[in-house]
């Protein structure tokens, strides 16, 4: 056995020439990208503007985080979560029949490749350019957000459940069409059950992603968070700075601990 093990050690294709080649062309790379790195700041005002956001979390502004009024903390992250929310939804609803249409095992090739073209031209463009576009069409405001939410969501949720779709056992299916079951009851025990898990995980997912984005939107006018956000670090008002940073790491800790918890019960079905 020990020799059969050594030899075959021996016969191994000898890949060391090729890792290394490897690693040379990744250090050139990161050489070559770090000389594109100019610090432009040496009077230290950087590090003081720093300072001074992390004093301003551990002192925030009390009267900005316990208010109900509308440019209090608590309205302002309910307004970001709610245009996440929605453009989530907005963006699963029509993710999923665009999706059937996308699926080369479902739809024929040509009509699957169109759809995937189209999936493809959406992601393309990134959440900024369509909150600026949006802006422009509807005005500033929460709507522009939500609108920018779910065109972002179809791109990658599409992606995603064209992915699920594919993967499907269409032997759960022949089975169902054997016994005589509607093309209903098909869905309903055949597809819905294998799609559901793997649909709400992405949802899940994809929702976590639109909170952060619509945080970014708010500092185009999309509504949100955003805009107070760079209003009170344009004025120096690093306590505010504090109070809306410290909102939004607490609101993301408990979106993400109840997603982990939805997506671990998902997983055991």
């Amino acid at each position: 056995m020990e020799n059969k093990i050594k030899k075959a050690y021996e016969n191994a294709p000898k890949t060391w020439i090729l890792k290394l080649v490897l690693t040379l062309v990744v250090v050139c790379i990161l050489v070559w990208s770090s000389s594109t790195v100019k610090i432009t700041d040496n009077s230290g005002k950087g590090l003081q503007v720093a300072g001074n956001i992390i004093s301003g979390i551990f002192h925030p502004d009390p009267k900005l985080l316990f208010t109900t009024a509308k440019a209090g903390v608590p309205y302002l992250l309910l307004e970001t979560m709610c245009i996440a929310f929605l453009g989530t939804i907005v963006g699963a609803v029509i993710s999923v029949p665009l999706s059937f249409l996308s699926a080369s095992n479902i739809m024929p090739k040509p009509l699957a490749l169109i759809g995937r073209t189209l999936i493809a031209a959406i992601r393309t463009i990134p959440a900024f350019i369509y909150g600026l576009m949006f802006i422009r069409v509807t005005g500033p405001g929460p709507f522009a957000g939500l609108l920018t939410m779910s065109l972002c969501s179809i791109g990658m949720v599409s992606k995603m459940f064209i992915e699920s779709i594919e993967d499907l056992d269409k032997r759960i299916l022949e089975s169902l069409d054997a016994a005589g079951c509607t093309t209903f009851q098909k869905i309903r025990y055949g597809i819905l059950p294998q799609l559901f898990p793997d649909f709400m995980s992405t949802l899940i997912y994809r929702f976590d992603m639109n909170l952060r984005d619509a945080t970014v939107l708010g500092l185009v006018g999309a509504g949100g968070i955003g805009a107070p956000l760079i209003f009170a670090m344009s004025a120096y008002r690093w306590n505010e700075v504090g109070s809306i940073l410290l909102g939004l790491i607490i609101l993301v800790l408990i979106i993400e601990w109840i997603s982990s918890k939805i997506r671990s019960k998902l997983t055991r079905g």
